[in-house]
């Protein structure tokens, strides 16, 4: 028999399902679920429908501007809106749609605009395309909220980058006669099997093979050529904050070279990432060929180098002499990687063929996220195998 407070339950229960159905399905009052909205959640059907109210498809021309006018006020006050009504990650969702559904970059352009908005790595990416015709009143706060946003990053990953390249190097530095402290055990063992005495269960260590010391003995150098063609903007983000940690590392020397069908090398602005991202330039061609062969001339020491290219591959310049390119510095020694993307979205769209003509060559293409890439350069340095994702 059903008591009263599980009817009540229940219809708590169904009660719910309709309001969220109703928040889902919008429209008028009740959009055929029977349940009317008042007081917050009016107010969240409202912000909604301002973003989502007139179809799944980008609007154009006067329908473009949908439920928020084409004000900057009255985009601010939406922005508001979102912010008190929903949690920080659906924020960032909603902004990036209403950028790419309702043409709000201009207004992005506006310092109100900048202060009202939730910043991520995609805000930032939109913030550094429009970087050249943005006026200079809303410059110092778009730093601002580029560098909120990169700050954000290095903590998040500078630490673990720091300690798991320090082991890297410190391992790929292996010396002869290693100090107590300094002996790699798991290669002694492996090295002196032959050695084996069964009737005292034992290994004779004739041969201690140990780890060097990475600030000592040991330095590497890293290039890394990131593509800042419109659809890398988050890879270029994310490219430009590791590299200044890496570059913050006495044992590896850094170099960033960004490139579309020109090629600029930012290695002198390393210490400050938000310097990195407004020197690059959002957009444009893409020359593959030309940025790697300007890398190649600065490789010195190319059995102690690593090259990392970030790029989609759609290759504007001469596609054979790119691929003559990776092959001269595998030859050579170069550790070559090359990314498809550097973000958490991975890389829904890249030249396929150019991908698996580097895979022929040894070196796979692969997406990488922030999280993986220390153990990425990690393998790259110790010349072991690359963590390649499953997803490839």
């Amino acid at each position: 028999m059903t008591t009263g407070a599980s009817v009540d339950a229940m219809d708590e229960a169904a009660s719910e399902r309709l309001r969220r159905w109703r928040l889902v399905l919008g429209g008028e009052a009740a959009d055929g679920t029977g349940c009317a909205l008042s007081g917050r959640d009016a107010a969240m059907d409202g912000a909604l429908a301002a973003l989502y109210g007139k179809g799944d498809k980008p609007q154009s021309g006067r329908d473009r501007s949908a439920g928020l006018g084409a004000s900057a006020p009255s985009v601010a006050r939406w922005l508001g809106d979102i912010r008190t009504y929903f949690p920080s990650s659906v924020v960032q969702v909603m902004q990036r749609d209403a950028i790419d559904r309702l043409g709000l970059s201009a207004l992005l352009l506006e310092p109100e605009m900048l202060e009202a908005v939730e910043a991520d790595v995609h805000l930032v990416g939109t913030l550094l395309s429009l970087n050249k015709a943005m006026p200079e009143t809303a410059k110092e706060t778009a730093r601002a909220v580029v560098r909120k946003v990169v700050e954000n990053l290095e903590k998040r990953l500078a630490t673990r980058t720091r300690a798991t390249l320090t082991g890297a190097l410190d391992r790929s530095a292996r010396v002869d006669r290693p100090r107590h402290h300094d002996i790699d055990w798991n290669r002694t063992i492996a090295a002196n099997l032959k050695h084996y005495l069964p009737e005292y269960g034992t290994v004779v260590p004739e041969r201690l093979i140990g780890y060097g010391r990475a600030a000592r003995s040991v330095k590497k150098e890293v290039v890394l050529c990131i593509d800042q063609s419109g659809s890398m903007a988050a890879s270029v983000v994310y490219a430009s904050v590791f590299g200044a940690v890496l570059a913050s590392m006495r044992s590896i020397d850094t170099r960033l070279v960004a490139f579309d069908t020109a090629v600029v090398d930012l290695t002198d602005q390393l210490d400050d990432p938000v310097d990195v991202l407004f020197g690059t330039q959002l957009g444009g061609g893409t020359d593959i060929n030309r940025a790697l062969a300007y890398c190649q001339s600065q490789i010195t020491r190319p059995m102690e180098t690593v090259v990392v290219l970030i790029s989609d591959l759609y290759e504007g310049g001469i596609r054979n002499e790119m691929l003559k390119r990776v092959a001269a510095m595998k030859a050579s020694g170069v550790q070559f990687v090359a990314l498809l993307a550097l973000s958490d979205e991975g890389a829904p769209a890249y030249d396929r063929e150019h991908a698996a003509a580097l895979a022929a060559l040894g070196a796979p293409a692969f997406a990488c996220t922030p999280d993986l890439f220390p153990e990425v350069m990690a393998a790259a340095v110790e010349k072991r195998p690359l963590p390649i994702p499953d997803t490839v």
